[in-house]
């Protein structure tokens, strides 16, 4: 009889962009790339499988010029299901207008889904 132990594997893998032009709010551009992630795929693995979605591990990575800026709380409330964990980190890009001075802020979202799975 074999001795079957649970751990998290990695299931799902999403991307998305999001832009505040105006603002410079990288909390608004870090929430719409999470949108922009999850509005591309239809994820139907949880009801097909009979999987409760409320115990998928979510690894959130926001790439942005300033992630300090980033409210984890606001941009994790982006994603309906699942224990979220925001990982703010270096990167995206930021454009300044050379006539206006605005800076358009644009960030990334990789979202990382693991489910534990007997192996």
């Amino acid at each position: 009889m074999s001795n079957h132990t649970s751990s998290l594997k990695r299931v799902i893998l999403e991307m998305g962009t999001g832009n505040d032009l105006y603002g410079e709010d990288y909390t608004k551009a870090a929430r719409r790339a999470v949108q922009d992630a999850i509005h591309h795929s239809s994820i139907t693995l949880f009801k097909s499988l009979g999987i409760d979605p409320g115990v998928m591990q979510i690894e959130l990575r926001i790439a942005a010029q300033k992630p300090e800026a980033i409210d984890k709380e606001a941009v994790a409330a982006e994603l309906p299901y699942g224990q979220v964990t925001v990982e703010p980190v270096f990167g995206g890009l930021n454009v300044i207008d050379d006539v206006s001075g605005h800076t358009s802020v644009i960030v990334n979202a990789g979202i990382i889904v693991r489910l534990p799975m007997k192996g």
